[in-house]
């Protein structure tokens, strides 16, 4: 992804949008903040990639917040990259939610999404899915054992 790419999704936050980028591009493998600037400094708009997708940060004020409407989807390869970024983004002040859903300190949303959770929603055998479907509507954090087991009960 080119450092100055033409097309950006922009999260309003009040402020810290700096702090913000650099805790996200630390969390997700071939990230960077694009922003060049000193600590301690605050710019209004901070361009950084998340995993080579091209973000921007406007430290807008209080005037809009975010809403669960649009979010972040981060897809892991595993139960401990899963568990990594849940603690992670739900720790200082994030909340989490249902169905691999959470909201950060910023009040950004996340949906932290195991690639194993679309493959068994997806599989042929419909009851089986639904059972793990079914499984997933309790959860907050996605388990992919108690998924698994789920989906594989008779």
């Amino acid at each position: 992804m080119p450092p100055h790419s033409r097309v950006r999704t922009c999260l309003w936050l009040e402020k810290d949008g700096l702090e913000a980028a650099r805790f996200y591009t630390g969390l997700v493998p071939g990230s960077a903040v694009e922003t060049d600037a000193p600590e301690g400094s605050n710019p209004i708009i901070v361009a950084f990639s998340l995993g080579g997708v091209p973000y921007q940060i406007l430290n807008g004020g209080p005037h809009h917040r975010l809403t669960p409407a649009s979010s972040i989807v981060v897809s892991t390869r595993d139960q401990a990259e899963t568990d990594q970024l849940w603690d992670a983004l739900t720790a200082d002040g994030g909340a989490p939610g249902r169905c691999g859903w959470l909201t950060d300190r910023w009040g950004v949303s996340w949906q932290i999404v195991p690639e194993a959770l679309p493959h068994l929603l997806a599989a042929p055998d419909r009851q089986a899915a639904s059972r793990a479907q079914a499984a997933m509507m309790q959860m907050d954090k996605i388990d992919i054992a108690a998924l698994e087991a789920a989906f594989n009960a008779t």
